[in-house]
């Protein structure tokens, strides 16, 4: 009897350690994707445009300005004289025929990426030219280039403005675009300096002259209702600056306060 009950007890502690096991130590992987609405961004590119090949819109029916993707950019036409400043647009290549005529073509040939439409800004004064910006976004970044007509300039002189670095090379010219941004209450919000060409490096290989076009970072400038637009040269005489006061933009790039 004694020992079936000795048996009795080792089966029960045999089944004992079979069923237990130590508990497997785990870690626990959170993989937890913390989700943030992306802005969406309104580009303008001046596509919804309507040009004809190889032409331009200048101001000449009177309007005071046009409208891209709900941009305004101003434009005054002056029909005595057949002159305009502020923005225009166009579709024009010519990079190879300088002067006043060919006003209105970028220097690259083509809107950015090959695009056919481009905004033309000519501002002799601080101001002249100058963007308002929809209730509801802000400026985020643009595409400048130079326009023909200055950049030949600066390359080989003309009657009016000198070839930039001199006889020597050495001169240290340069071509300056500032962008200011403005509220509301015309108060400025900052302003994003560009170069368009600049000769003022000690090494003259490092010189140059715009002719692509160049992504430029106006985030600096979210709070701006309107940008504002100058260009300054080292090339001034006695009626102002000599270099002729025009640049190129595209893809103007907006963020909404819209989130998707």
């Amino acid at each position: 009897m004694m020992r079936i009950k000795w048996l009795f007890c080792l089966l029960v502690v045999g089944l004992l350690t079979l069923s237990w096991q130590p508990a497997l130590a785990q870690e626990v992987i959170d993989f937890t994707v913390f989700w943030r609405p992306a802005l969406a961004q309104e580009v303008v590119d001046f596509e919804d445009l309507t040009l004809s090949p190889e032409s331009f819109y200048n101001g000449s029916d009177g309007a005071g300005g046009f409208t891209s993707k709900g941009v305004f950019f101003n434009n005054s036409y002056n029909p005595t004289f057949d002159s305009w400043s502020g923005w225009s647009y166009s579709n024009t290549t010519d990079t190879t025929t300088p002067g006043f005529t060919n006003q209105y073509s970028a220097f690259t040939g083509s809107g950015f990426n090959g695009s056919s439409n481009y905004g033309i800004a000519f501002t002799f004064s601080p101001g002249d030219a100058y963007i308002d910006v929809p209730t509801g976004f802000s400026v985020n970044s643009a595409r400048i280039t130079n326009t023909t007509y200055a950049a030949l300039s600066m390359l080989n002189g003309d009657q009016f403005a000198k070839k930039f670095g001199g006889p020597s090379g050495n001169d240290p010219d340069f071509f300056l675009l500032t962008i200011t941004g403005l509220d509301d209450s015309n108060a400025v919000v900052g302003t994003v300096d560009f170069y368009l060409a600049d000769y003022r490096f000690a090494d003259n290989s490092q010189d140059y002259i715009l002719d692509t076009w160049e992504l430029l970072d106006l985030s600096s400038l979210t709070d701006a209702t309107r940008l504002s637009f100058a260009l300054t040269s080292s090339d001034v005489g006695s009626f102002g600056m000599n270099t002729p006061a025009y640049f190129a933009l595209d893809d103007l790039t907006l963020d909404s306060s819209t989130q998707y």
